[in-house]
């Protein structure tokens, strides 16, 4: 697939192991679901769009898959799914099926993919999430090297997607995440919330000074870590606050140097129209 990531080779042997929930290789092997399957006129469908399956094992027509989200094993035909590589590079994509996934929920402004053309092996597009879904022709030089606008070049797709993640340069706005980058579980979305415990029989007058300023998350509070927190925030928000000029300067310290751009260079850009 060519340079795609800088010092990086992509995997040909896909991984046998049953799949557990663990977030620890989540991107290793991944196929995401290009529709429904079975569709809902057949069956209650078993995976679903957009969903994020780990590669168990391939056959000629049916694929042996793992749902990230909920664990489950089952096979799936080929031509449902698609490989997905270092999270944003899918393999096999057109257009109009790259503009069902970006429009999914869960994806927002700046959401992005890569898609490498099924009918010709090399050729990229960026696809990204804007008040439409814009495309983007990604072309290679004779010396393997990519770019959108001639006038930024990049060794490998890496360098590409994190440069026009920190800066949109021409493009309709700045990268922010991989297309269905919200659906993938993370720790903190899958722990259990901690139980909420009732106390009666509260009384205030026996709550020292101490307890109500505290953020600290000891179970022998006598006030709940949500009314200390609250009243926390309201002590430092009726505090002293900085004036316009003091934030305007720590927002100068923050922002990233962006040098100036050409106007006449923007159009050197070239739309993906059909690719």
């Amino acid at each position: 697939m060519g340079n795609v990531m800088r010092g990086v080779n992509a995997k040909k042997n896909v991984n046998t192991d049953t799949c557990d929930s663990s977030t620890k290789g989540l991107e290793d092997d991944m196929v995401v679901v290009l529709q429904d399957y079975p569709s809902a006129e057949i069956s209650e469908p078993i995976y679903r769009m957009g969903e994020k399956l780990r590669l168990i094992a391939q056959d000629a027509y049916w694929w042996r898959v793992c749902s990230v989200q909920t664990g489950m094993e089952n096979y799936i035909p080929y031509s449902h799914v698609a490989k997905v590589y270092h999270g944003w590079l899918f393999e096999g994509v057109e257009r109009q099926r790259a503009e069902v996934l970006l429009s999914l929920p869960g994806n927002r402004v700046g959401s992005f993919l890569v898609r490498e053309s099924a009918r010709e092996r090399g050729q990229y597009s960026l696809s990204v999430k804007h008040r439409t879904i814009k495309h983007y022709r990604i072309f290679r030089l004779d010396n393997s090297w990519y770019y959108i606008s001639p006038r930024l070049t990049f060794q490998c797709l890496e360098d590409m997607i994190n440069h026009y993640s920190d800066f949109a340069d021409g493009l309709c706005c700045v990268l922010t995440a991989p297309c269905l980058s919200g659906m993938t579980p993370t720790p903190a979305a899958t722990s259990e919330a901690p139980p909420v415990v009732m106390r009666r029989n509260f009384d205030w007058k026996k709550v020292e000074r101490g307890q109500l300023v505290s953020t600290e998350s000891c179970s022998d509070n006598m006030v709940s870590y949500g009314v200390r927190n609250s009243i926390a925030a309201y002590l430092s928000f009726s505090g002293n606050q900085p004036n316009a000029e003091t934030g305007a300067k720590n927002r100068k310290k923050k922002s990233k140097s962006v040098y100036a751009l050409p106007q006449s260079s923007l159009g050197n850009i070239d739309y993906d129209e059909d690719f």
